[in-house]
């Protein structure tokens, strides 16, 4: 019999794939990408919502996040890349004052950004908000805008 943990990983990489397939523009470097940083998200998530009890929601949560940076960035970023940058994402939605970046950094890959939350609001009993995620590579800078939406249970999913 599969664990919840292993069921929830397939899961999560059905919906990377999902997630990957919905874009009609996506090349192999982007789905690949998508997939990556959905499975990156996942098991960062997991290990968040683990520590708060609820390994289901982070995981859930964590492979949509992951799935975006991994969809815009497809092979650029490394995992630890992800990892510092899903970081940053979270602390930005959860705690990031409206304008203010959060900064990452790998100094080993050399690459690095900064998350800027915008104000929250209330959407269908939720609190969102949008953000601007920059990633600099090469020194080339990358950015993507999107909304998360924080769940009743403190997990946050990415909506657009």
């Amino acid at each position: 019999m599969m664990s919840r943990q292993t069921a929830g990983v397939i899961a999560v990489a059905l919906l990377g794939a999902a997630l990957a397939g919905c874009s009609a523009n996506s090349g192999p470097k982007e789905v690949g990408g998508t997939l990556v940083g959905a499975g990156a998200g996942a098991l960062i998530g997991n290990a968040v919502g683990g520590a708060a009890g609820n390994r289901a929601a982070g995981t859930i949560a964590g492979a949509a996040i992951g799935g975006l940076i991994g969809n815009r960035l497809g092979a650029a970023m490394d995992d630890e890349d992800k990892q510092r940058a899903y970081a940053a994402q979270m602390q930005a939605l959860e705690s990031g004052p409206s304008g203010a970046p959060v900064a990452w950094r790998n100094p080993d890959s050399g690459r690095y950004g900064s998350v800027v939350p915008g104000p929250a609001y209330q959407s269908n009993n939720m609190n969102c908000r949008q953000y601007t995620h920059t990633v600099y590579i090469d020194g080339r800078p990358q950015t993507m805008r999107g909304t998360a939406c924080r769940h009743p249970d403190g997990t946050w999913q990415a909506v657009g």
